[in-house]
């Protein structure tokens, strides 16, 4: 088993950001990407990415087997949104944890929302998603998107022991496709791939990230 950088390392906030201005685009302008609803808002912001992140996610989809294409699931998320998400869950796992310290509270936040300062999502660089079929079934990926690790036991973890051998492949397919295309997965969530983030230069080795956060619009 490999060592797990989590979100919360202080190596991802120590690298520098040295944002390419890429403008935040609609990845609903193209067709060809199935766009699922569930993360839909009012501003349109979950709908959302860095120019070179959607071009790399068009790459990977051309990528995928015969009669298997990406859902997108959310894309941008703003800060302020992000911190709540990130305060939310903390705040259940004090609860649940009472004997827990503060730092261990943020890092067990931060296998499954990241901290808002280096949020991944919050620069436009991140993407939630899965397969499906051509005609829009989901594929088994061993556990719903979004599943925190007490829900599932951790089986989010994208190489969890404890999923059955057809989930098993299927993330080998998204996995594929995805790392080929340049992106890179955070391992305590199958489905969050990124690229041009702190996360994703701390993954590769690159100097500084190429995005970071921002507000839309």
């Amino acid at each position: 088993m490999y060592e797990i950088v989590l979100m919360s390392d202080p190596k991802v906030a120590a690298v520098p950001v040295a944002d390419c201005g890429e403008p935040l685009v609609d990845v609903r302008l193209d067709d060809s990407l199935a766009v699922d609803s569930r993360k839909v808002d009012g501003s349109g912001a979950f709908a959302h990415l860095r120019e070179g992140v959607l071009t790399r996610l068009l790459k990977a989809q051309q990528s995928l087997p015969d009669g298997i294409r990406l859902l997108f699931i959310e894309g941008y998320r703003p800060p302020a949104l992000q911190r709540h998400y990130f305060e939310s869950y903390a705040d259940e796992l004090r609860a649940d944890n009472p004997g827990w310290s503060p730092t261990q509270v943020h890092q067990a936040a931060s296998r499954y929302v990241s901290p808002p300062e280096i949020a991944p999502h919050s620069a436009g660089a991140a993407v939630d998603l899965t397969l499906v079929t051509a005609d829009g079934r989901e594929l088994d990926m061993g556990t719903r998107v979004n599943a925190s690790p007490e829900e599932s036991d951790g089986a989010c973890y994208t190489h969890a022991d404890n999923i059955g051998p057809e989930a098993r492949a299927n993330r080998r397919i998204l996995g594929a496709a995805l790392t080929a295309a340049g992106l890179v997965n955070y391992p305590t969530e199958w489905w969050h791939w990124s690229f041009g983030d702190r996360y994703w230069a701390v993954a590769t080795g690159a100097e500084s990230a190429l995005y970071g956060p921002r507000e839309l619009g």
